[in-house]
């Protein structure tokens, strides 16, 4: 049994928009999030996942009015599309929130209590613009450098979107974030990996070192959100009310969930998108530095999705006007549900923006999945079945001690591969898993076990290399398993192994010697049929 059985391990997705379907863009942050749960789980974690929707604010209120509904129906009309996608991609979370949800409304309640009682919130009126598509507050600074740069006549653009700014003034409620520069300061210095990647720690740095300003937390402009508890007419200011709900899942400000809350919280990862790290790595740790509790551990950002151009080799962002948007089905449609997985955990490079194309795609697929490890999984238990009557070898004595160049690269896989995923460093840990894949393949090269079996003599030694071969496509099938489960899960069925698959042990598992003698083989179809034919 591991001894991190009993340690907790909580990752979440950030809460998305219900005005638009999923895109790659969110369905690449979930996986993000899936791999690293799947990983922990396996190393005997107790892990929490959560993802879920963002269904407040005047943009959600717009767009049900666009459809004839209330804001409530037209959440009500997408939800049904992320549950749908997340089970096809092989999602693997424990819970999913809505901010409709009682929970929610309860724990934002709890927060402007609390908030009140500490004195860090204040009432006073806003005059300045505001951007509905972002849900962001902007400055005349910022407006005018935005001006300058776009030069749009009579219109105030967005700094990040480019559309249309509104002209905003109203009563709201302030959250004195101002007061929390030097803190947030002295949490970056003493907890450098705080915010991940660490060249992402700059932008968030500088953000802060510029100064701070007290940021409105209510609207009275429109009424779809949680209200204040003590002020009626204002209802709470979208950011305000999503960023709680990390907390809410785990029992922030439920009284029945106080176990709960205190063994879970703090969450040791948020991933999230780069564009919203100042959300998360500024707003998000000083509210909870204001109410007097515990920060997230890590807040990892990953970058931008582009589309790479076949002329120019650049990356493009991704839109319809220009006809280069590409949807989770198209990428799903070409390389199945386990193979889109693949690709974009181990060919985008998380935290950097990552140029994709359907070339590349279908590149990475046959080299490393159809000519690679699908190729050897098919081989070996070909030549098990073939050789050893339908099963694995009756193992010989002492095989396992045996030196061997893929016992050789076997040994201290594991920590090598657990060192990267737990860092999120998924294409280190790719690597780590196709350095065994690609020796496997090279030694039915160099051993030619077809010449050996034709030899009586030496069935000794054909019991050997099969056995070599299979116990690295066990080791390797489960180290594989985060990103590609349901493939792993039939490698291992293939092996008649599949009491090993949900292990709770990694390493343990992983060591080299594992593997189980004269078991039934199926040999089964191609799990990965090469794509664009013969070539």
């Amino acid at each position: 049994m591991s001894d991190n059985l009993q340690k907790p391990f909580y990752v979440t997705t950030p809460i998305y928009y219900v005005n638009a379907a999923p895109h790659l863009g969110t369905a690449y942050c979930t996986i993000l999030c899936d791999v690293q749960a799947r990983f922990r789980r396996a190393k005997g974690e107790d892990v929490k996942f959560l993802t879920g929707l963002d269904e407040h604010g005047e943009k959600v209120q717009l767009a049900a009015e666009d459809h004839g509904m209330t804001p409530q129906e037209w959440c009500d009309s997408l939800a049904p599309a992320f549950h749908d996608i997340w089970e096809t991609l092989e999602i693997s979370n424990d819970d999913f929130i809505r901010t409709t949800e009682p929970r929610q409304v309860a724990a934002v309640q709890h927060l402007w209590n609390r908030m009140k009682d500490a004195g860090y919130i204040y009432k006073d009126s806003y005059d300045g613009w505001y951007c509905v598509h972002e849900e962001t507050y902007y400055t005349e600074t910022q407006v005018n450098k935005s001006d300058e740069e776009h030069h749009v006549e009579g219109q105030h653009l967005c700094p990040e979107c480019q559309r249309p700014l509104q002209r905003v003034e109203e009563e709201s409620w302030f959250f004195k974030l101002s007061a929390f520069q030097d803190r947030l300061l002295k949490l970056y210095d003493e907890h450098p990996d705080f915010v991940m990647p660490g060249f992402r720690m700059n932008e968030v740095r500088s953000f802060v070192e510029s100064g701070l300003r007290d940021i409105s937390v209510s609207r009275t402009s429109f009424d779809w959100g949680i209200p204040v508890p003590f002020d009626d007419g204002h209802v709470t200011y979208v950011w305000f009310d999503a960023l709680l709900n990390y907390a809410t899942a785990v029992g922030f400000g439920n009284p029945d969930m106080a176990n709960e809350y205190a063994r879970r919280w703090p969450a040791q990862y948020h991933v999230v998108g780069k564009d919203i790290i100042r959300f998360h790595c500024v707003i998000w740790p000083a509210m909870l530095m204001a109410i007097g509790e515990p920060l997230p551990e890590h807040v990892f950002a990953h970058g931008f999705l582009m589309v790479k151009n076949d002329q120019t080799g650049q990356g493009e962002k991704m839109s319809k006007s220009r006809g280069n948007a590409i949807a989770p089905a198209d990428v799903i449609d070409l390389l199945g549900v386990e193979g889109y997985r693949y690709y974009f955990m181990t060919d985008c490079v998380p935290g950097e923006d990552g140029a994709i194309s359907f070339s590349r795609m279908e590149q990475v697929y046959n080299a490393d999945l159809a000519n690679s490890w699908g190729n050897l999984v098919s081989r070996s238990l070909n030549m098990s079945a073939k050789y050893f009557d339908g099963k694995t070898p009756e193992l010989p004595e002492g095989w396992a001690d045996r030196d061997n160049p893929l016992r050789k690269i076997a040994q201290g896989i594991e920590e090598r591969y657990a060192s990267r995923m737990a860092v999120f460093d998924y294409v280190g840990a790719k690597d780590v898993v196709m350095e065994l894949v690609h020796a496997a393949n090279h030694y039915i090269e160099d051993s030619a076990p077809w010449t050996v079996a034709k030899d009586p003599a030496r069935a000794g030694e054909l019991e050997q290399i099969i056995t070599n071969l299979l116990e690295s496509i066990r080791i390797c099938a489960h180290l594989f398993a985060p990103f590609m489960p349901q493939t792993s899960a039939e490698v291992l069925r293939r092996m008649s192994l599949e009491a090993e698959a949900d292990t709770t042990d990694l390493s343990a598992t992983c060591a080299w010697g594992g593997l189980v003698g004269g078991m039934p083989v199926t040999k089964g179809n191609a799990l990965f049929p090469r794509l664009g034919g013969k070539k």
